[in-house]
């Protein structure tokens, strides 16, 4: 049987839809590229946003154009939540929610096309079990995704994950401890820790995450470690203070914001405010002055005025970021903040939009001057032969460009960064 697999959405996603693309590989399935003849084709989707659906279901129409006789299955956050509306889709076979997205293979005994789609969706009641999921992020091989946490207990008026994705769980602790321990001897140089709440990990017998970064730093695996996302709150002194001294974790932070107004701060019900978000800011730049910080942003926040958006602005400009991933607020159906009547026009949302990205850009070029003259270890992932340069990223995140062989092995090399190019900063091999 050939099956094709195709993911929506974050990191997480794709580790889990790796998982199940495995599954299918064990019972004996031949995996080819999305859009290629074949009989059965799993699609995993996203929920954040109204336009994420709108995206998966264009997907699902172009999935249904390109293989009409295939058996069609849609999983993940949008089947979880819009099973019905996926359902309308002519041509769906199957469709598996957040509890039965590992169970495909078992749940369908023939993958033949069905009269009406079947629905394997329930209600999350906090009796979601965890899974596993790992995959590599890139066609190098040379990354991959750990998912050590899945679900989120918060309740920002904006979100709508913890409802597709149901409550915080995670991978036991000592179970963990074996996956790292297996992954020491794989041919990866990277591995990227993730999950849905990142921070929020604490399994059944109390380990928390920061009991986690401790335990692999103190494994010491021949890989570097970088960790995905982590909310403000949750970063802990001794999660900076063992960063800043270890050989095994990157000086990389992505630290969402979401706003730096306090006001548009409980509005959206975060678990912090400014002040705690600066101060755990200057705790990294002051134990780690080469650290890279990035942050999320929302523009357009429903009740976010003029004012309230300069607050914003200067509070980015004010802080020793890296870069920012801003994103414009849309409303989503099921949210709380889809229910504020203070809506921003749209055109005010998009200008907001492009004077952050701007800011962004401007700090990204003051931080990567900064570290003109350091030396760091990349990792080769991309070889361009018409320019016989090499593509990677230093362990504080700089995408940097160089001079090799092709043949270069895909081991880390140290770097000495020469000048910003662009988006990039050019080095030399020493």
């Amino acid at each position: 049987m050939k099956v094709a697999f195709y993911n929506i959405g974050c990191k997480v996603n794709y580790a889990e839809l790796s998982q199940i693309q495995s599954q299918f590989e064990r019972l004996g399935a031949e995996v080819v590229e999305f859009g290629n003849p074949c009989d059965a084709v799993i699609i995993n989707t996203c929920t954040v946003t109204n336009m994420a659906d709108a995206d998966c279901r264009k997907i699902i129409r172009r999935a249904l154009r390109a293989n009409p006789n295939a058996f069609v299955a849609v999983t993940g956050c949008y089947a979880q939540m819009r099973p019905e509306e996926v359902a309308k889709i002519e041509g769906v076979d199957a469709i598996f929610g957040t509890k039965y997205k590992f169970d495909i293979p078992i749940l369908i005994e023939k993958f033949e096309k069905f009269d009406k789609p079947k629905i394997f969706v329930s209600q999350l009641n906090g009796d979601v079990p965890y899974h596993f999921a790992v995959s590599t992020d890139n066609e190098s091989r040379t990354r991959v995704v750990l998912k050590i946490q899945d679900g989120c207990d918060y309740s920002c008026t904006y979100c709508i994950i913890p409802k597709a994705r149901g409550k915080s769980r995670c991978l036991p602790f000592e179970a963990l401890k074996q996956k790292i321990i297996e992954l020491n001897d794989s041919e990866y140089e990277e591995v990227v820790l993730s999950g849905i709440n990142l921070g929020e990990y604490k399994d059944e017998t109390g380990k928390t995450f920061t009991d986690v970064v401790e335990l692999i730093d103190s494994l010491q695996p021949r890989q570097r470690y970088r960790i995905s996302s982590i909310e403000p709150n949750k970063v802990t002194d001794r999660i900076i203070d063992i960063v800043s001294k270890s050989n095994v974790f990157c000086p990389h932070f992505h630290i969402p914001m979401q706003s730096g107004s306090d006001t548009v701060l409980r509005m959206m019900r975060r678990r912090y405010n400014t002040l705690k978000y600066r101060t755990v800011v200057e705790k990294i730049k002051d134990k780690m002055p080469n650290a890279c910080i990035g942050a999320d942003v929302i523009t357009g926040f429903p009740g976010e005025t003029d004012e309230l958006f300069e607050e914003t602005y200067n509070f980015i400009e004010g802080l020793p970021l890296s870069y920012l991933h801003v994103f414009t607020y849309s409303d989503r159906n099921g949210t709380i903040a889809n229910e504020i009547k203070d809506k921003v026009p749209h055109e005010v949302k998009k200008d907001r939009t492009r004077i952050l990205r701007k800011l962004s850009d401007l700090k990204r070029r003051e931080f990567y001057e900064s570290q003109i003259g350091n030396i760091f270890q990349v990792i080769p992932e991309e070889y361009n032969p018409e320019t016989g340069r090499w593509k990677g990223w230093t362990e504080n995140y700089i995408r940097c460009e160089f001079i090799s062989d092709a043949n270069l092995t895909k081991k880390r090399v140290d770097v000495r960064l020469e000048s910003v190019f662009g988006e990039n900063c050019l080095g030399t091999i020493v």
